[in-house]
């Protein structure tokens, strides 16, 4: 467990990697990602899994010919990532919140689609090639796209393996039971902030299923770091922090919700709730 001061600052530290001001294609990725660690890890060394990151780079680019193919890039990167670093989705405890994080990724060689390719876009920027994160549902993808081989889209979860549309609609049948058909969308590029909102998602489900609410409110207030800042996001962190009995805080949430959306379909509820919290802080003071 983690002081306030020690969560304040992971906060502070990743919001300022994701302000407004910041373009979204200047995101460090990968080192947001270790922020985002930072609030399980307080005393993590971000410039060491950094250091990390940019050695498996380094084995990839001692190795690459000059001007190689598409494929011949996504091959060597495949070599160093899974077949010697040892890289791969961990198919057994995929909702392990470990899974997330991205300095557990590397010591433990095992993550989900997202921090997988995290760690595959950070190594292949660092040699020049540049990849795009996917926002096809339920598994990130990446792609890579040149005149001359077109689109290639890459599964880091499987071993960097290049798969097919067919084999994209296959992944959502395993995943949804036949009920999402594959569209071309799907395969868009998403934005740096769009990645980071995503592994954040992933761990709000998590925590959130296994009823742990300190967790839980700690990755909405990452989520509520990233702009725009969502209302419902807000309202949400609200009824958590009241039923953690943040009560003040709570309440702020809420009010917050309703200036931002007073018309909303479940605003006369909230308020109910606003006027119950502002009743019990008048009576606690």
């Amino acid at each position: 467990m983690f002081g306030t001061a020690s969560y304040s600052d992971s906060l502070a530290s990743f919001a300022a990697l994701v302000e407004p001001a910041r373009e979204d294609a200047s995101i460090d990725v990968a080192t947001a990602a270790l922020a985002i660690a930072r609030t399980e890890y307080p005393a993590l060394d971000l410039p060491y899994y950094i250091s990390r990151l940019d050695g498996l780079a380094k084995r990839v680019r001692s190795r690459l010919r000059n001007s190689p193919t598409t494929r011949e890039t996504i091959a060597l990167l495949n070599r160093v990532l899974f077949d010697e670093e040892g890289l791969r989705g961990n198919r057994e405890n995929y909702y392990d919140p470990r899974n997330s994080f991205l300095n557990d990724v590397l010591d433990r060689k095992l993550g989900i689609p997202i921090t997988l390719s995290v760690v595959y876009m950070d190594v292949a920027r660092r040699v020049g090639f540049s990849l795009a994160g996917t926002g096809m549902p339920g598994h990130f993808l990446l792609k890579h796209y040149d005149v001359m081989s077109g689109e290639i889209i890459v599964d880091p979860f499987n071993c960097g393996r290049i798969v097919s549309t067919i084999e994209c609609q296959q992944r959502l049948d395993e995943i949804y039971s036949g009920e999402v058909e594959m569209r071309p969308e799907f395969l868009n590029a998403v934005t740096h902030r769009e990645i980071l909102i995503r592994i954040l998602n992933n761990l709000r489900q998590v925590y959130f299923t296994q009823r742990n609410l300190r967790k839980g409110v700690k990755i909405l207030d990452l989520l509520l770091a990233i702009p725009p800042r969502s209302p419902e996001l807000v309202r949400e962190r609200g009824l958590v922090r009241l039923s953690l009995e943040q009560y003040l805080s709570a309440a702020r949430d809420l009010g917050g919700y309703l200036q931002a959306c007073p018309e909303a379909p479940d605003a006369d509820d909230v308020r109910e709730t606003l006027d119950m919290l502002r009743q019990l802080l008048a009576r606690m003071n």
